[in-house]
């Protein structure tokens, strides 16, 4: 019987192609495995971003994350989670066209249990510096948190905000100040996770149509009372002024009958016959009277 070795050399392979192939295809497969293993070896934080270093071996999570730049590791014995940190905006809205497609509308009760409906938005900012610890509380992505957490605690705050106002007051007077202390509110509660709130805002507000039109008659009714109150007015300060007047020109009569008295008296006074006659006298043009008869009228002149 002949040996495999006699065969491969009767068929022309040489005894020492063997070896050879064999070496070729360690060096390949080596290769390929380096090929394979290096993406995993090297992570890259994009700017604007940081690094969570897991170790795997049961060290947990790195308090000290990696800033952006290409970073070496052991892909079987630790992993880099990216988290960004620039500014984001969560909106919360009813409508499809913004934020998620989902219904995300925050809804709460005023003090009187009445519903209302509000369109929110967050702007926020992650502290670098706290972001192992934020990954280390919720073991999820950003945009989780965003939607499970974040949303939670924006809806608490609106309703320990509106829950202590009168639904009237709040979409209308009071919406500033509610937003201001929802803003502040939210920031200490999201503030331990390093989750820095810069804008907090209320761009819509929802409440049910029989609060509407009950306001709306409120404000018909208040607008008629006080058109009638300022016509009142208008009326009590006419007459007033009528009574002024009227008053002014009776006093004015008074003040004219008594002169005319003072002038009558002074006149009565200076009245005398010699004033009369001198007064004739300085009126008569010297011509005599025409009258009929013989006799001739005498005139007295005063004496000297």
């Amino acid at each position: 019987m002949t040996s495999l070795e006699d065969r491969m050399h009767g068929a022309g392979f040489s005894p020492t192609l063997l070896p050879r192939v064999g070496r070729w295809l360690l060096l390949v497969a080596g290769v390929i495995v380096v090929l394979l293993l290096i993406p995993t070896t090297g992570t890259y934080i994009s700017p604007g971003h940081v690094g969570i270093l897991i170790h795997r071996a049961g060290g947990g999570v790195d308090p000290n994350p990696l800033g952006s730049g290409l970073h070496l590791k052991n892909p079987l014995l630790t992993e880099i989670v990216e988290y960004p940190t620039y500014m984001q905006t969560m909106v919360l809205t009813k409508s499809p066209s913004e934020g998620s497609p989902d219904n995300d509308e925050i809804n709460v009760n005023s003090v009187e249990g009445q519903p209302l409906s509000l369109d929110v938005a967050v702007s926020f900012q992650l502290d670098p510096a706290r972001v192992p610890l934020l990954y280390t509380t919720f073991r999820t992505d950003i945009n989780t948190i965003q939607h499970g957490y974040i949303r939670q605690a924006v809806r608490q705050v609106l309703q320990e905000v509106v829950g202590q106002e009168k639904i009237a007051d709040i979409i209308g007077p009071k919406k500033s100040e509610a937003t201001a202390r929802a803003d502040s509110m939210l920031g200490a509660r999201l503030a331990p996770y390093g989750i820095e709130v810069k804008q907090f805002t209320i761009n819509e507000l929802r409440p049910p149509a029989s609060v509407v039109e009950a306001i709306n008659q409120k404000n018909v009714v208040q607008q008629q009372a006080l058109t009638a109150q300022n016509e009142l007015q208008k009326n009590q300060f006419q007459a007033s002024g009528d009574s002024i007047k009227a008053a002014g020109h009776a006093k004015a009569l008074t003040i004219e009958a008594k002169a005319q008295a003072e002038a009558n008296a002074l006149l009565a006074q200076s009245i005398t016959p010699t004033l009369v006659q001198y007064q004739m006298a300085n009126k008569w043009d010297g011509k005599m009277p025409q009258v009929s008869g013989a006799a001739m009228p005498m005139i007295q002149m005063p004496k000297p």
